[in-house]
């Protein structure tokens, strides 16, 4: 929506009786330079006006006609919240702890890749807020700060590395020995994505990582293979199909799991089927997730799929979801659908463009409250007290 530019009227030295008046017009812009961000869209705005095309598009786009990333928020929006009142709520306990480690709510960072063509911060910056935050943060395979340096810069921050299988298994078993040997607390392995989806915007733009910037995790072509290529390619999926194994089956969790200390979680679950076969090859969570949109159109919505696979494992596998989290009360709906935490990604990196680390810190800072705000009108003092009644679809309340 086109918002008009402000006018301040301007009385003239002899006042309105004079009939001469004069107005001054400001862009609206310069006031929002002063507003207060206050919620996930402000942050979104603000990097939307300071991305480079090429960055904007490959962060905010999603698959084909992209109906499930609009779907992501929709679905969110038809679930109703049912609030208990006249509940103490003086005092609140946001706490959590996933495999074993101790967190300060149920929010982490969400793997996405190559984070500084959003700020020279990058993936510290990230990490750093995610740490004082009391967050975790998921490094991703396709990063643009290395293993090692993210350890470096982040050492207080509870650090997940985000895997893909490589079709140099050699390549991929080296990541995991120095993700083990930087204490990275588990490793998340990326199950939805043998190729990359149809990402329009991408193709459009002829997607090229920025050459200033490498694949920090890498060196030769696996670091710089994300180059220009020929008109009406994207150089993202270029990279993938020439690097990622599309071979890959649930068996490959068995060799996962002989290479490696660290639990394993699969992220890119949508269907129970899937969930219970993580079970039985023996991981220990998964993530709801469809890659943000941005691998085939018109799958569910995450926090669609969720009360599915909770029903199928129920409490034998940590069940954590991402996708379409823009408010407080979306963090709520999922935790009252069965999901122990979940995870943001664009919003990350919007306040990163903001802002760098600080612009990150803001923006969970504001998520944080609101998830705050939304426990204290629903009755909840802590996570225990949510419970799936305080959640329903809008059809419950439909007048026939």
């Amino acid at each position: 929506m086109l918002i008009p530019n402000l006018i301040e009227f301007i009385s003239s030295p002899g006042g309105a009786a004079s009939g001469i008046a004069k107005y001054r017009i400001f862009p609206f812009s310069c006031y929002v330079t002063n507003m207060a961000l206050v919620c996930v869209e402000d942050f979104e705005k603000k990097a939307a006006g300071q991305l480079e095309k090429n960055a904007l598009d490959y962060y905010r786009s999603g698959a084909g006609e992209q109906f499930t990333l609009g779907l992501n928020r929709d679905a969110f929006r038809r679930l109703r919240l049912r609030p208990r009142c006249l509940r103490d709520v003086s005092r609140l306990d946001t706490s959590c702890k996933i495999f074993g480690e101790q967190m300060k709510w149920p929010l982490g960072i969400a793997p996405t890749a190559m984070q500084k063509m959003a700020h020279s911060d990058g993936e510290i910056g990230n990490a750093r807020a995610a740490g004082k935050a009391g967050s975790i943060f998921i490094l991703s395979t396709l990063s643009t700060t290395s293993i090692e340096d993210l350890a470096i810069g982040a050492p207080d921050t509870i650090k997940w590395f985000q895997l893909y299988i490589y079709k140099n298994r050699a390549s991929t078993e080296k990541l995991v020995r120095r993700a083990e040997q930087a204490n990275f607390k588990a490793l998340v392995l990326t199950i939805d994505a043998p190729i990359f989806g149809h990402r329009r915007a991408d193709v459009r733009n002829n997607f090229s990582l920025p050459s200033h910037l490498t694949l920090a995790n890498f060196q030769g072509e696996k670091a710089t293979g994300v180059g220009n290529v020929i008109e009406g390619a994207s150089g993202i999926n270029e990279y993938v199909t020439s690097q990622f194994d599309p071979t890959i089956t649930w068996k490959d969790i068995a060799w996962l799991k002989s290479i490696t200390h660290l639990p394993i979680v699969v992220k890119g679950v949508l269907t129970a089927e899937d969930a219970v076969l993580a079970r039985e090859f023996g991981c220990a969570g998964l993530i709801v997730s469809n890659h943000g949109a941005r691998q085939i159109d018109t799958v569910p919505a995450s926090i669609e799929a969720l009360p599915e696979i909770v029903k199928a494992v129920g409490e034998d596998l940590v069940v954590m979801l991402d996708g379409g989290i823009m408010q407080g009360n979306d963090v709520f709906k999922a935790l009252a659908l069965g999901a122990k935490t979940v995870f943001v990604g664009r919003p990350a990196v919007w306040g990163l463009a903001y802002n760098g680390q600080k612009g990150v810190e803001e923006m969970l800072s504001v998520l944080k409250k609101d998830f705050e705000i939304t426990m204290s009108l629903i009755g909840c003092q802590s996570l225990r007290d949510i419970t799936p009644s305080m959640v329903a679809h809008e059809r419950q309340y439909a007048k026939l």
